[in-house]
């Protein structure tokens, strides 16, 4: 299973770490993101996983920033992609679980890299429940078309 990862500066290290992560836990890991601290813009990184995961390299996609927020916003405007920006675990499992979510995303500023694992770990681990849930994934996904 691929995961394209992504991030902006300030989230190298974060980055890094959860690559090394999900590498350790199998997972084969499409790397777009910056590798350097000099100042670069959270969209470029965010609409690279986003267009990863819509046309099928990748089967997730993580994406790292300050706060997580600018980068999810920037990867969900992808046609395909059903982001969650977490910064508990709880979320990450109900998202896939009820949401369908491809792209996680979260902020290297805003929790730790063990806090950041314990998501990834509840958002990869989970699947999606289908069910009562996909009348509304359809409808959300649907606002795509409008």
């Amino acid at each position: 299973m691929k995961i394209a990862m992504g991030n902006d500066h300030s989230a190298v290290d974060m980055k890094n770490a959860i690559k090394a992560y999900v590498e350790q836990k199998g997972y084969e890991v499409i790397d777009f993101g910056t590798n350097t601290t000099e100042s670069c813009d959270y969209p470029v990184y965010g609409e690279k996983v986003g267009r990863a995961v819509a046309a099928g390299e990748a089967d997730y996609g993580i994406a790292i920033c300050g706060t997580g927020i600018g980068i999810g916003i920037a990867a969900s405007k992808v046609k395909g992609t059903r982001v969650c920006t977490c910064s508990e675990p709880y979320s990450a499992r109900l998202s896939r679980q009820h949401n369908n979510t491809n792209v996680l995303t979260f902020g290297a500023r805003v929790i730790g890299e063990e806090m950041a694992k314990m998501i990834v770990d509840e958002w990869l681990d989970n699947e999606y429940q289908g069910g009562r849930h996909q009348r509304r994934v359809d409808q959300v996904m649907e606002i795509e078309n409008h």
